[in-house]
């Protein structure tokens, strides 16, 4: 696809609809949307535009599409895939000024809020009402809930309530001819045409700019447990994860981490932890309720389970501090391997049984290349995120045949039941492994969908296929 780029009369064209304030063009003003959160990769759009309404944001793709200049979207930047860069330059879309909670409906259990709303807050002011969204990503406290749906993004609580899927009822779209909708129904029943809703999440902005979101919201667990779990191996931490669920308890949280990730959060954050010798993987675990002995009886189920699969020791967590600080150390992982070492992020997820074998293979492969790396992620879902470290990988290793070890990495997620991504998404850096799990038929049928949506190509192009 060729595309046209913005010249002075079309820039006025956008200045007229959003306003000069809301208007970026130079380099300086737009460093900032030129990257997201992915490893070092920086593409820098013409223009940034920060409309404030479905209207404006209608009339600028209209214009795009009939000038054929690319449109990337964008949430926070807090992605980890490349899907909000301007690979093509063009047009940049910031949603950022969509930032408002516009309803929390507590008679129906719902609440409808604009994209840009940052994700912790609007946790928050549903937990104030007594209810609870679960979706909560690691990023949380930064990242829009926009880029949440875009991305089909997790968190640790989605193992017992569901995925950001079963929380979302309804969407208003901005087409990328212009034109709005709205997906689907606020209702928990939808068996009326095709669900354009769960279509366009995880459709990673390829397919269309949602400008509002109503979601599903349910009663808030009044009360939790903690605990952390220590074992020799990466293999026994595993290994004890079905294990939990085939007890028949489902926790709310259940989190993998490796002693090396734990290390350098001890030396990134100053956290005081006590890593004693010999062990190597450890769970975290929460259960939540509303009834004190029934979580108590979940957590001795659970340690039952955690005795016969060689846990060293469990850690309860006493206190509501001890308990933050134990998740902090799991949410700051993924900042604190960054700041360590050069490294790449993959984002793998298999079938829970496998995650023995998955981790285990991960393993030989980076012998295999020449480098380390740290694992953790939501084991309760066989979500693992896999932190590539260069170590003492050459420049040339690292920069020419690393491809081949992530191949490998995910030739065997695939081989396992599993997949490329489990809440990260494919956006630009991880398309060229696609065709490791799907087939020719599915990207035509992909493809076929975007030609609807997006007849000239001209949404987010080059993300996913």
């Amino acid at each position: 696809m060729t595309y046209n780029k913005i010249t002075g009369d079309i820039l006025a064209q956008f200045t007229n609809i959003v306003g000069n304030d809301a208007i970026l063009t130079s380099p300086a003003e737009i460093a900032d949307y030129s990257h997201d959160e992915t490893e070092d990769l920086v593409y820098y759009p013409e223009v940034v535009v920060k409309p404030q309404t479905v209207e404006q944001v209608s009339q600028l793709m209209k214009i795009c599409n009939e000038q054929l200049i690319p449109v990337t979207p964008r949430g926070a930047g807090t992605g980890l895939a490349g899907g909000a860069l301007a690979v093509n330059g063009g047009l940049m879309i910031s949603m950022e000024r969509f930032n408002h909670i516009l309803d929390i409906d507590e008679q129906n259990l719902q609440a409808t809020v604009e994209p840009g709303v940052i994700t912790e807050l609007f946790m928050n002011a549903v937990a104030e009402k007594g209810l609870l969204y679960p979706v909560d990503p690691a990023s949380k406290g930064s990242c829009f809930i926009g880029g949440n749906v875009a991305n089909c993004s997790g968190g640790p609580r989605v193992v017992k309530y569901g995925t950001i899927r079963e929380y979302v009822l309804n969407l208003e779209v901005v087409l990328p001819t212009g034109e709005v909708i709205w997906t689907g129904a606020n209702t928990l029943k939808y068996a009326s045409g095709y669900n354009l809703t769960q279509l366009l999440i995880g459709s990673e902005g390829t397919l269309g700019i949602v400008t509002k979101i109503v979601t599903k919201l349910i009663p808030r667990p009044t009360l939790d447990a903690l605990m952390l779990a220590s074992f020799p191996s990466n293999e026994d931490a595993c290994a004890a994860v079905s294990a939990i669920f085939r007890a028949g308890v489902v926790p709310s949280g259940l989190e993998f981490m490796e002693r090396r990730g734990i290390e350098w959060v001890i030396e990134h954050d100053g956290i005081t932890f006590d890593l004693k010798d010999g062990i190597e993987a450890f769970l975290l675990i929460e259960a939540d309720g509303t009834n004190q002995e029934v979580i108590f009886a979940d957590c001795e189920k659970i340690n039952e389970v955690l005795e016969q699969h060689n846990c060293q020791d469990v850690l309860f967590a006493d206190t509501s501090a001890q308990k933050e600080e134990l998740w902090r150390i799991r949410r700051t992982m993924a900042v604190s391997v960054k700041s360590n070492s050069i490294y790449k992020e993959e984002d793998t997820v298999v079938p829970r049984a496998a995650l023995p074998k998955l981790i285990k293979g991960i393993k030989e492969i980076g012998a295999k290349y020449g480098f380390e790396s740290v694992c953790y992620g939501h084991a309760g879902d066989g979500n693992l995120h896999v932190n590539i470290i260069k170590a003492g990988m050459s420049d040339d290793d690292w920069n020419n045949k690393l491809k081949d070890g992530i191949t490998e990495v995910f030739e065997l997620t695939v081989a396992l039941g599993g997949t490329l991504s489990g809440e990260h998404g494919i956006g630009l850096v991880q398309k060229g492994f696609m065709h490791l799990k799907y087939t020719p038929i599915h990207f035509a049928i992909w493809k076929g969908i975007k030609a609807i949506f997006d007849p000239n190509g001209i949404l987010n192009p080059g993300k996913i296929f």
